[in-house]
């Protein structure tokens, strides 16, 4: 991860294969993390600071010297009043609150730090104002001209009580800063979904001259007219694993004009085909080979992924190793089931690799509500749990 800081490529893929693996990977922290990616005490990886836009080299210096030396910072208050303000300034502050490298600090939330009233300043400028103040009365003398200790206290700013941010603008936030989701991703939400129903969008050329399906969200639109006056749209968008482009012609992009919108989760079914440059190429020389690059999904047609689950899922496919199955397992699986009653299938197939037998099982009584929680539930109990569309 450190050695590959400066490609968001790389480093998306090495904190996926952290997830796969089940380490954990923390965001930046003022009080933990250093300039490149460490790990904590208890074997987490926190981000390394170095990785926000905005925050320069010197002024981390200046923040992990200063931790190090005298000891974790207690608040934002005394963050600022410990560090070098001449290295560490008010843009600094702004990246490490969007980014979340202040979430150690309690008492505050990121909306606080970036939020102003209408005539007020920020709670940042705030911070870095009374910092300043206390800086020049240790410089100035607390001591007067008569040898007495000052008695004046400089008050601690007024914070004004405002909501925190919601999940998807705390993520806008850090992929403005960082390049990509920190403290989960959007698509959280259809994990589930994705993983049923849809290929990543990396693996789109695994799949020449095949109809497939995708789901992710939409990152931006470019919209124009061709030559011959035919509407047409690119969207890029974005899974867990990578982002992709698809261009949509005439009719077909006037019929999904509603959906074509930033933020947007889409499913979205379509063909591999090559690319038309390299059909034309191919056209002109058949001994030619296509490279992966050269695939792209024709799209032929577009739903929202909220959609999804209520038209395409007909219940919940559990694949459970037989030599696991226990009186305890059992209690375990008629508790959820209980817990989540609803009106969908529940199939369990039951394997033995030793053997090389599987066999799959249909409740007949038990039906289920296949919902996000109770798919979570299970694959951490089993071998795998998804749903199922018939």
């Amino acid at each position: 991860l450190s050695n590959n800081m400066n490609d968001i490529k790389q480093v998306t893929f090495f904190m996926e294969e952290c997830k796969r693996m089940g380490v954990p990977v923390l965001g930046p922290d003022v009080n933990e993390s250093n300039y490149k990616f460490t790990v904590n005490t208890k074997g987490e990886i926190r981000f390394g600071m170095g990785a926000i836009k905005g925050v320069g080299e010197a002024a981390i210096e200046s923040i992990v010297a200063e931790r190090k030396e005298n000891g974790p910072y207690e608040n934002i208050f005394d963050f600022a009043e410990r560090v070098n303000l001449r290295a560490v300034n008010k843009k600094n502050f702004e990246a490490l609150a969007q980014a979340g490298g202040f979430d150690c600090f309690a008492s505050y939330h990121r909306r606080q730090y970036l939020y102003a009233p209408e005539g007020e300043q920020t709670l940042i400028e705030k911070v870095i104002r009374y910092a300043n103040a206390m800086q020049a009365e240790k410089n100035a003398a607390q001591v007067s001209l008569f040898g007495g200790e000052s008695n004046v206290a400089t008050p601690l700013p007024k914070v004004p009580e405002t909501e925190p941010f919601s999940q998807m603008e705390k993520l806008k936030l850090e992929k403005e800063v960082i390049g990509f989701y920190v403290s989960g991703h959007p698509l959280d939400q259809f994990e589930i979904e994705i993983d049923s129903f849809c290929k990543p969008i990396t693996d789109i050329n695994k799949y020449p001259n095949q109809d497939i399906a995708i789901g992710g969200i939409v990152n931006s639109v470019r919209n124009g007219q061709t030559k011959t006056g035919k509407p047409f749209g690119v969207v890029s968008i974005e899974d867990y694993n990578g982002a992709t482009e698809l261009f949509l012609m005439g009719e077909k992009y006037i019929n999904n004009a509603a959906y074509l919108r930033p933020g947007e989760f889409l499913y979205i079914r379509g063909k591999v085909e090559l690319n038309w440059r390299k059909k034309k190429e191919i056209q002109q020389n058949p001994a030619l080979n296509p490279s992966p690059e050269d695939w792209e999904l024709q799209t032929s047609s577009i739903s929202l992924l909220s959609e999804l689950r209520e038209k395409m899922g007909k219940g919940i496919h559990v694949k459970l190793n037989a030599r696991h199955v226990d009186q305890d397992f059992i209690d375990t699986l008629m508790e959820l089931t209980e817990t989540h009653a609803g009106n969908t299938e529940l199939r369990i197939e039951l394997f033995d690799r030793e053997e090389n037998l599987s066999v799959e099982l249909i409740s007949r009584k038990i039906k289920i509500d296949a919902n996000q929680e109770l798919i979570k539930t299970l694959k951490s109990h089993t071998d795998g749990a998804h749903l199922i569309t018939a």
